[in-house]
């Protein structure tokens, strides 16, 4: 059972790992809804779609990945999330298509519905992406409406797990304005990411003046909604799990308590904050500084990561239920079989040599910096 336990804490750091990549790869949608405020002439946003455009394929494959993953290790919450909340994640799946899509064709001569109207599917992603995916995260903490009994599975007719308890299947996430209010400050985020990329790649004054002024508004409008996020989950009760009966109950301060008694997993967090304000401060006020994405980036990605280890780890219901408390998951009891883990944990050896080519890969689009007159002369440009 101890074998079983750190196969099933590997992975949810696995995940969490993952979740943290992916908010920080949403730059592109937050690059993409700056679309129309940065960019105010087809020649400047040309230079705004094809900076995000060599670079959204690694938002979508993470994404893909990240749901690949949990299905692989937690089968339960994939099919209790997926199958219950569909409404919420076709939304953002077709939104994500809808970029692909967008940024094939919005530069084609003779497309049907004309450049704009792609664009503005671009800015569409950009919005809805991170809005609806922060708000199906704040979930981990504020609980979704569903029950889950195991002994349906003896039910030849109807063998369902999880059933959702009402029939708004997911679109219900927005209807708790905690939700809202993670999900404003993941796109606020996401808006800074882009902001502090485009810095990064566009080598134009006009445009990064412009960024860098958006920048600062975005930040703030960022650390509001994530402050109040924060201290709010902090001093609320959170789901806590009895390591001998799995009883779920309510703790006050619970997810406080976590970071408290896991201080490893603290200091990552407040590393990743710091991360994100320092970054976020040479994009803003160090003029000629272009490296505020990297900071920014790396601290993205330990405060996610942090975020959701303390939502699993410590005994600890990752995906609560509001409708039935007993009802609601952990990584002890939703997890794969321990082969399954087992197994998936040889494969995850290649993940170094993975992010070793990701790595290549991006170093090898960003040789040198975007400028107009090298868009003119690109017979591949977007």
């Amino acid at each position: 059972m101890e074998t079983y336990s750190c196969l099933q804490h590997y992975w949810w750091f696995l995940i969490s790992l993952l979740g943290g990549l992916l908010v920080f790869l949403l730059f592109v949608q937050g690059g993409n809804s700056l679309l129309f405020q940065l960019g105010k002439n087809d020649e400047e946003r040309s230079l705004l779609i094809n900076a995000t455009g060599r670079k959204w394929e690694f938002t979508f494959t993470t994404l893909v990945t990240f749901g690949g993953a949990f299905f692989a290790s937690f089968p339960l919450f994939y099919s209790t999330s997926f199958g219950g909340a569909y409404w919420a994640w076709m939304i953002i799946l077709f939104s994500f298509v809808l970029q692909a899509v967008s940024y094939e064709f919005q530069a084609h001569l003779g497309n049907l519905l004309g450049k704009k109207t792609y664009q503005f599917f671009l800015v569409l992603n950009g919005v809805m992406g991170p809005l609806l995916l922060g708000a199906a995260v704040a979930t981990f903490f504020t609980g979704s409406n569903f029950i889950v009994d195991k002994g349906n599975m003896s039910n030849f007719s109807m063998p369902v797990i999880s059933q959702w308890t009402n029939s708004w299947h997911g679109i219900d996430i927005l209807f708790n304005i905690w939700n809202w209010v993670l999900g404003i400050a993941v796109y606020y985020l996401a808006r800074m990411l882009g902001g502090l990329y485009f810095i990064n790649r566009i080598k134009d004054d006009t445009v990064v003046l412009r960024c860098r002024k958006q920048l600062f508004s975005d930040a703030i409008m960022f650390l509001f909604f994530f402050l109040a996020f924060l201290v709010r989950t902090l001093t609320n009760d959170g789901f806590a799990v009895d390591p001998e009966t799995q009883y779920v109950y309510m703790e006050p301060y619970k997810y406080l308590n976590n970071l408290i008694a896991m201080p490893a997993v603290l200091a990552v967090f407040l590393l990743g904050v710091i991360g994100v304000l320092w970054g976020t401060f040479k994009g803003v006020f160090v003029v000629g500084s272009r490296q505020g994405i990297w900071y920014a980036g790396v601290g993205t990605v330990l405060t996610v990561t942090s975020l959701l280890l303390c939502v699993g780890y410590n005994n600890t219901a990752y995906y609560p239920s509001i409708a039935d408390l007993q009802s609601s998951l952990t990584i002890a009891n939703s997890s794969s079989s321990p082969f399954t883990l087992e197994v998936m944990a040889y494969v995850s050896i290649l993940i170094p040599f993975v992010l070793a080519y990701i790595f290549y890969a991006w170093r090898a689009l960003e040789k040198k910096q975007i400028t107009r007159e090298e868009l003119k002369n690109d017979d591949h440009a977007y």
